[in-house]
């Protein structure tokens, strides 16, 4: 009832603003791909128009918001669809197509959450003519919902803010399953009045909050016993007998784990170089200045903790699984870490006006503190680095070779070196791309130490993980295609071989990896066809599946000059495979070979998208397949959801 109220309000707030504000997203309209306009560098616009466009911090490009309709998953969710996750939306994930680690240096390993958050990498620094606002709201079966919200303005030339913040909350099916997280995102962007100094801002907060059920109890056949129509009475391993209370705002779960990421970076830079003013017209002089010398200083605080409570456990899952014994107490699992670094670095532009050519060398300092429930670690590393980039102003080239060097500390001897060349050939060819990559690198520390209020457990013979990539990629707009195939050598691959055991692959191995999405169109019908085929060559102790598809046929129009109309069917499928299990206590996947997961029919979803003006809906019954066939599985004893009904609303604002 709630969420029905609260959804009639944000739809009456829409009709009250949508006439004065419906004239201004005119330059938005088009079929399902249209963008905002690409920024000129003038600083005179219409009245009802804006500009705007946002960059990632060390990334020369601008990037475009997206107002597609095509892919609910990707630009509403904001989750590739080639995620799985652990039945329920907001639960542990996992790329289906294997993504290893290829950071040096260290890393907590905490990384089941990671598509849902913020971060420094994915962090938006925007620039827009006038202040711009986005709010997203999704409704769903269950009493599932998000909310988004997205604020930013240019308080003058000089300064940027945005804001943003997601919740999302989902009950799901089965008992003791629920999600609730909270997700933060601040950034800033400064410039002198002189244009020599420049400075960015990057903070997010992520607070995961995810119900552990261990899985459900009696194997898969008990899905299609009509006594467990309602999914709430088939048994759990965790949390069974425990009462769960959850609301948007409220949730209290019986056994829980809760993981807090955030991060603070402040980026200065001050530049020596050359400036002009550039008449515009007889009443507008625009300062421009060119570097070719700066000195870059980075501050950064990274947090990242991990806690597992089961008030009331279940002597036989524990048992069982982690192989203990004990009397029925309280377990608990605790382990944060801190992240302190310095950084300082030397950057030469070579042609002036071109600050996507350079040249940069640099060093930083981290210290690093762990803290668990019984004990502290502290430790420190010293980081030499370098890059050498060159994209071209025709924006033909792009050249980048870059590397780090761990040269003392903990982390000692990781390294990661990579080269990329992309080249666009034509409109016939489109673009094509070369990327190198090699990471030297010492495992996670997940993977080395972990304590619990009933064990704790060490592995301190784990040699450096050592993962080579070789990668070619097309990308064709004319023909409506994109193509990567990636190449992975892997020694020393680390996993857990079971609910609390490390180990490390025994030989080399190799992946191969062909990802091809093609966009067919007639008239005005569109298949929209993705492939993904993997293979494993050696004992690699990985799981993935050989095969995975996924296909939207649609028809789209316009209607009424300002309607945009997308519907139709969307199927997703992987071949059968060992997935991954997954042991709550650590909050880590599995490796297991008992168990094949199968598909018993391709997910099925229906949906109706479609765009007036600046008001966005996005309306979807999923799990169609759930009617006729048995509930796909995410990995071992963890089912998908049931049919579910979404309805999604995304609009925006000119202030």
């Amino acid at each position: 009832m709630r969420s029905f109220i609260l959804i009639c309000c944000l739809l009456a707030a829409v009709q009250c603003v949508h006439a004065q504000i419906g004239q201004r997203f005119g330059n938005m309209g088009g079929g399902g791909g249209a963008s905002m306009q690409k920024d000129t560098g003038k600083h005179t616009h219409e009245p009802d128009t804006i500009t705007i466009s946002y960059r990632r911090l060390g990334e020369p490009t601008d990037y475009r918001l997206d107002s597609s309709l095509a892919d609910f998953t990707d630009s509403y969710l904001r989750v590739p669809a080639t995620y799985m996750f652990l039945g329920n939306t907001g639960a542990p994930a996992r790329n289906l197509l294997f993504t290893p680690f290829m950071k040096p240096g260290f890393d907590a390993g905490y990384h089941t959450f990671d598509v849902y958050g913020f971060n420094h990498e994915n962090a938006r620094i925007y620039t827009t003519t006038k202040p711009y606002s986005e709010l997203r709201y999704l409704v769903g079966s269950q009493q599932e919902q998000h909310i988004g919200v997205l604020h930013t303005q240019n308080r003058t030339d000089r300064f940027n803010f945005g804001f943003e913040y997601n919740k999302k909350y989902a009950p799901g099916f089965f008992r003791s399953q629920a999600t609730n997280h909270d997700i933060y995102r601040v950034t800033g962007r400064f410039n002198s009045k002189n244009k020599r100094y420049n400075a960015y801002l990057s903070y997010f907060y992520n607070k995961f909050n995810n119900g552990e059920n261990g899985g459900i109890r009696g194997g898969d056949s008990i899905l299609d016993n009509p006594t467990y129509s309602q999914r709430k009475t088939v048994d759990v391993n965790l949390g069974n007998y425990s009462a769960t209370s959850s609301g948007l705002f409220t949730t209290t779960l019986p056994v829980k784990t809760t993981n807090k990421q955030s991060g603070f970076m402040f980026v200065q830079q001050y530049d020596w170089g050359k400036g002009d003013t550039i008449h515009v017209n007889d009443t507008t002089d625009y300062y421009k200045f060119d570097p070719f010398f700066r000195v870059q200083y980075t501050f950064k605080v990274d947090n990242d903790g991990l806690e597992y409570l089961d008030g009331q456990p279940d002597t036989f899952f524990y048992a069982n699984k982690y192989n203990w014994g004990f009397n029925g107490d309280t377990i608990r699992a605790r382990h944060e870490w801190r992240n302190i670094s310095n950084d300082i670095s030397l950057i030469q532009f070579p042609i002036r006006g071109n600050q996507g050519h350079f040249i940069s060398a640099g060093a930083r300092y981290e210290s690093i503190r762990g803290t668990f429930l019984d004990a502290n670690i502290s430790f420190s590393n010293l980081v030499l680095h370098g890059e050498y980039r060159n994209k071209t102003r025709n924006q033909k080239w792009d050249l980048q070779a870059k590397g780090e060097f761990y040269l003392t500390g903990q982390n000692a001897g990781d390294y990661n070196i990579t080269g990329m060349l992309s080249r666009y050939l034509n409109e016939t060819l489109g673009n094509v791309h070369l990327l190198f990559s090699n990471t030297n690198r010492e495992a996670s520390y997940i993977y080395k130490y972990f304590s619990s209020t009933y064990d704790s457990w060490y592995n301190n013979s784990l040699g450096k993980e050592n993962t080579t990539l070789l990668q070619f990629s097309a990308d064709n707009r004319k023909l409506k295609y994109n193509l990567a195939v990636n190449y992975y050598l892997m020694e020393n691959y680390t996993y857990f071989s079971n609910y609390y055991t490390s180990a490390q692959a025994p030989a080399l191995f190799n992946l191969l990896q062909v990802v091809l999405n093609k966009h067919f169109k007639y008239k005005k019908y569109n298949w929209y066809a993705e492939f993904a085929f993997q293979q494993v060559h050696g004992d690699g102790r990985i799981n993935v599946p050989a095969f995975w598809t996924r296909h939207r046929l649609a028809y789209e129009t316009k209607l009424f000059n300002n309607l945009n109309l997308m519907t139709g069917i969307e199927a997703k499928y992987n071949t059968s495979y060992y997935a991954d299990d997954y042991s709550p206590v650590i909050g880590q996947f599995v490796y297991q070979t008992t168990q094949r997961i199968k598909y018993y029919a391709p997910d099925l979803a229906a949906f109706v998208h479609f765009r007036i003006k600046s008001l966005s809906a996005f309306i979807r019954g999923e799990n169609l397949n759930t009617f006729f066939a048995t509930n796909n599985f995410a990995g071992p004893a963890y089912p998908y959801n049931n049919f579910t009904f979404r309805l999604g609303l995304r609009w925006w604002f000119i202030n």
